[in-house]
């Protein structure tokens, strides 16, 4: 046991949802409920449990590097939480041994009030470093975040980029052993993405042990040696990464072209906004799990309002099999949609786009969803909704046995000029 960083046995967190009893936050509103139905019986309203993890057991080997993938409301987080001592489980041992630097959520640990040198001696105090050892990497951390302009303002300042760069940087550099992070890739631009992936691959060369969640299959490839697959609470499937994420891209996906939400897999916090089903339908209006690259395909995106939305947007990112991005579209990119649904009424609707034939090249392709308003609220999210496969049959190009780089197969015009 003693190259065992992490130990987990039956580990489970139970959650309770929704309220338990009607309140009145005033006597007005007590006395007023009394006079209104004297002889009612109060509703007993049974307890909504959802179990966050459920009987988890595993064993990481010091200096490991090991993924959690899983779609949302999998539990990966919970589970970083409890090995983090952020929440207590509720039953079961989640043992980390050794000093921990955890970036679960941007910014966590930061106290607001502070500014970003004193929360970088903050969070070295607690990781039980001296005053000194925090001096020697000082300077790193603060190159590496870039905010050296405003290493001595309020961090409750900061913008998000600006917390996730010090965060991380506070995290990955004071020379914790077992390093637990959470979607570092979920903020910030595409360089300083590159050197979070740079500076993980340098915590985990040097023998220290990795924790990583992510939604980003590349990243989790190139980072980590093994995966755990999470669903509902559970581990489903534990493997070296390339297998993990092969099972976990390929399963979990309704097989027939349509994916319709639960109403235990819809947030609370996605009211007024209803997901209802997601379909991807052929060149004939067919609801199919695998399209011809030849021919045109639409995506269509069924939800309901509960109430009026202003400002709302729906749209797709769609991705390789490998995660990486090929396109991203929203229903309201074009001005004069924009115009005409700046402002949309309680109802049901349906989003539909339309993609042209020739734009794919063969493989499977994820389709994830985003229903928002900008910068003011995500109403939803699914990251990867639902699969396809797209077969190249008639492609251009397929008279050679090769395998075309890239997720696209444009038909693109080409002239041959002799001189």
């Amino acid at each position: 046991m003693t190259d065992i960083a992490i130990h987990v046995e039956k580990l489970s967190k139970k959650y309770k949802l929704g309220a338990m009893y009607e309140r009145q936050d005033t006597l007005r509103d007590l006395l007023v409920s009394t006079f209104r139905s004297p002889f009612r019986k109060k509703e007993k309203r049974e307890d909504q449990t959802l179990w966050a993890l459920k009987d988890i057991s595993f064993d990481i080997e010091r200096g490991s590097v090991v993924g959690i993938v899983g779609r949302n409301g999998a539990g990966k987080s919970t589970l970083l939480k409890v090995l983090s001592r952020v929440t207590d489980p509720t039953s079961g041992v989640g043992e980390i041994r050794g000093r921990v630097g955890s970036l679960l959520e941007v910014g966590t640990g930061f106290h607001p009030e502070l500014t970003g040198r004193e929360n970088i001696y903050l969070n070295g105090a607690i990781l039980g470093m001296k005053r000194t050892e925090i001096e020697k990497k000082f300077d790193e951390i603060v190159d590496f975040s870039e905010v050296v302009k405003f290493i001595d303002t309020p961090v409750k300042r900061y913008s998000s980029g600006m917390y996730l760069r010090l965060a991380f940087a506070v995290a990955a550099h004071l020379e914790p052993d077992i390093l637990v992070v959470d979607e570092v890739l979920a903020v910030g631009d595409a360089e300083f993405q590159r050197k979070c992936l740079g500076k993980m691959s340098d915590v985990a060369e040097q023998g220290r042990t990795v924790l990583f969640v992510s939604h980003n299959m590349s990243a989790i490839l190139r980072l980590t040696t093994e995966t755990l697959v999470m669903e509902k609470g559970r581990i489903v499937k534990r493997a070296p990464s390339n297998e993990a994420v092969d099972y976990y891209l390929s399963s979990g996906f309704a097989e027939t072209g349509e994916r319709e939400w639960d109403q235990d897999e819809i947030p609370e916090n996605s009211a007024p906004f209803l997901p209802k089903v997601l379909r991807i339908r052929n060149e004939q209006g067919q609801i199919v799990n695998t399209i011809r690259s030849t021919e045109k395909m639409s995506i269509e995106f069924e939800y309901k309002l509960e109430e009026a939305i202003t400002g709302l947007r729906v749209g797709y990112y769609l991705m390789s099999s490998r995660g990486e991005f090929v396109f991203t579209t929203f229903d309201t990119d074009e001005p004069q949609m924009y115009d005409r649904f700046l402002a949309r009424e309680k109802g049901h609707y349906i989003s539909r786009c339309e993609i042209p034939a020739d734009t794919f090249n063969d493989g499977r392709f994820i389709v994830g969803i985003n229903a928002s308003t900008y910068r003011i609220h995500r109403y939803f999210q699914d990251e990867r909704a639902i699969s396809f496969n797209v077969d190249p049959a008639g492609a251009p190009g397929m008279q050679w046995p090769e395998q075309r780089l890239g997720p696209t197969r444009p038909r693109l015009h080409w002239e041959i000029e002799k001189k």
